[in-house]
């Protein structure tokens, strides 16, 4: 229980509200086990949560500085946007990826010796209200009506429980980035700003989010657009990107 109430005074102290369904300020410094992450919360029954790839010339956007100039040419706003997965040189999606309920990379399922293969991998997915993280062979076997969908690899939380290959003993220190399905319905996203293990990422979101399913994103180009701490990291050519758009009520 003391687990569960620190983890929920997290995201009402980012502005999440499972209650009356709104949000104010979406990201927070968060300590945890003794580093530091940034985490941001969304309520998605009432902020926009989008993923997007390329822009209207057909081309991957590259940049989320490139994402906030496209928007803002349109008259929307974008208050937030990470990384969302793993791509290959040419910027396209490693696996499954749906934008505006179009199927435009297929899923991949084999097994490997890559983060993206470490099985279970998983899918975050958006629908109309609801948003979720959701093993992959899970997901291919019952899909949910998600209007967005990007897969990704290892499932940092599954069901309540770490991945089983992620060890406490783990030596490999990276900055990492992810995404959990949490308490009340909230989206939260989460950057390490310092090297950490796969292991005390999994427990930042388990342990100290409250998420009962979690997905690594990347742990090499990792891009935080946030402007109420004046985050705009261009930390090279990345490929598809979760973002939040418009003003939040």
């Amino acid at each position: 229980m003391r687990r569960r109430v620190g983890a929920l005074s997290v995201l009402f102290a980012l502005g999440f509200s499972a209650a009356n369904g709104t949000a104010s300020a979406a990201c927070a410094p968060k300590d945890f086990d003794g580093a530091k992450f940034t985490v941001c919360a969304f309520n998605p029954r009432r902020d926009d949560i989008r993923l997007f790839w390329n822009g209207s010339d057909s081309r991957p956007y590259g940049s989320l500085a490139a994402l906030a100039e496209a928007l803002k040419a349109k008259g929307e706003t974008l208050v937030f946007a990470m990384n969302a997965g793993m791509f290959k040189q040419d910027q396209s999606p490693v696996g499954l990826y749906v934008e505006n309920r179009l199927k435009l990379h297929e899923a991949d399922t084999r097994s490997g010796a890559t983060n993206f293969h470490m099985k279970p991998n998983g899918v975050f997915w958006v629908g109309d209200g609801v948003a979720g993280v959701t093993e992959t062979s899970r997901y291919l076997t019952n899909p949910p009506a998600a209007r967005y969908a990007t897969q990704s690899g290892p499932m940092l939380v599954v069901d309540g429980r770490i991945h089983p290959k992620i060890l406490p003993n783990g030596t490999s220190f990276k900055i990492r980035n992810g995404v959990g399905a949490c308490d009340g319905g909230a989206v939260v996203f989460a950057i390490a700003e310092e090297p950490v293990t796969f292991d005390a990422f999994a427990r930042l979101f388990r342990d100290g989010l409250n998420c009962q399913n979690a997905l690594f994103l990347d742990g090499s180009v990792i891009s935080l657009y946030a402007p109420e701490l004046n985050r705009d990291d261009e930390m090279g050519p990345i490929g598809p990107i979760a973002g939040v758009v418009g003003n939040r009520q």
